[in-house]
């Protein structure tokens, strides 16, 4: 028996489940629900529906775990609870300060209904996670350090594209090289926010804009950009959809430790990601745990649930055994 699912929303997330479901032969898509018009839309999978996000809880019963595909600053505090009323969810909810008010949301909902939902699920929240808390637990001596890229900021090339005067735009968090050296090196240093990352802007400016002042807006950007040594350029759209129309990203998560009755042993632990395309790699991430939620729905198991709650092998296709012959 396939795994039903379905698809809220088909923006680059969207399309990349739907490209993740088609390498997972236990799954099959269903139907992808949207906020356009769905005889507008056109998606790889012939044997899918496409349907009006209204209709979705029509297809209640036709569909094992829907998967929400929104952003995170107004769709998915709305969405996730809503839908864990008819579905098991599953979210990319990547509002790190929210996450504990987004999960009771979600709990409330789901235990209600008696559903499954597994939020914040992805590459960061989500195995950067889980790679922090395995080195918390095993190196209780010591510290942690996250870097995130080189890569694009959907965010923040959101946040560029809002400017008065910006017509297009991409924004790069690259880490200190030298700062990212030190920690590996285990010597612990105590780094700013301006110490771990720089940004790097790709700007296209509407004909006519003042160029100092977008300049000076993004750098002063609170949240955003203040906090970093930011650099602008100001190119061409011919040029950004050149060389910048990818979606890469990636990261270190690295805890350096002691161990020994007197710390004398050092050690580091470190986790990384280079990828090509960061919706594409989030989305198979969300798509192994559509899996673990459709099982976890299936032992009887309701409420909200993260990263930290799921056992690793209702991530994998395999069963137990040949978990254990191959992988362990």
């Amino acid at each position: 028996m396939s795994i039903r699912i379905g698809i809220m929303g088909y923006g680059n997330l969207g399309r990349g489940v739907e490209c993740a479901i088609k390498h997972n032969p236990d799954m099959e898509l269903v139907a992808v629900f949207t906020r356009r018009d769905p005889e507008t839309l056109k998606i790889l999978t012939e044997t899918a529906g496409v349907y009006r996000a209204q209709d979705a809880e029509k297809m209640k019963d036709k569909i094992d775990v829907l998967i929400l595909c929104g952003g995170s600053a107004t769709d998915l505090p709305v969405q996730t609870p809503k839908y864990a009323q008819w579905f098991n969810v599953v979210d990319s909810f990547d509002t790190h300060a929210r996450i504990p008010e987004h999960f009771d949301d979600v709990d409330r909902a789901a235990a209600e209904s008696g559903h499954v939902g597994i939020i914040s699920v992805g590459w960061d929240p989500g195995m950067f996670s889980l790679n922090r808390m395995y080195a918390n637990a095993i190196l209780t001596n010591g510290k942690d350090y996250t870097f995130w890229g080189k890569g694009v900021s959907q965010g923040h090339s959101d946040a560029i594209r809002r400017i008065e005067g910006v017509k297009d735009g991409k924004q790069y968090t690259i880490p200190v090289e030298a700062a990212l050296e030190a920690v590996r090196r285990g010597e612990d240093p105590e780094l700013t926010t301006r110490q771990k990352h720089t940004r790097e802007c790709f700007v296209v400016a509407e004909e006519g804009a003042d160029l100092a002042r977008i300049e000076q807006e993004i750098k002063t950007m609170p949240n955003y950009f203040d906090e970093y040594d930011t650099t602008v350029h100001f190119i061409s759209e011919e040029e950004l959809k050149r060389d910048y129309s990818g979606i890469p990203h990636g990261g270190f998560v690295i805890r350096t430790g002691s161990t020994g009755w007197n710390d004398e042993n050092r050690h580091v632990i470190e986790y990384s990601l280079k990828l090509d395309s960061n919706p594409e790699f989030t989305s198979s991430v969300i798509v192994a745990y559509a899996r673990a939620a459709w099982r976890m729905s299936q032992e009887g198991q309701t409420g909200c649930k993260t990263v930290f709650d799921v056992p690793p092998a209702y991530l994998s296709a395999l069963d137990g055994a040949e978990l254990r012959r191959h992988l362990l």
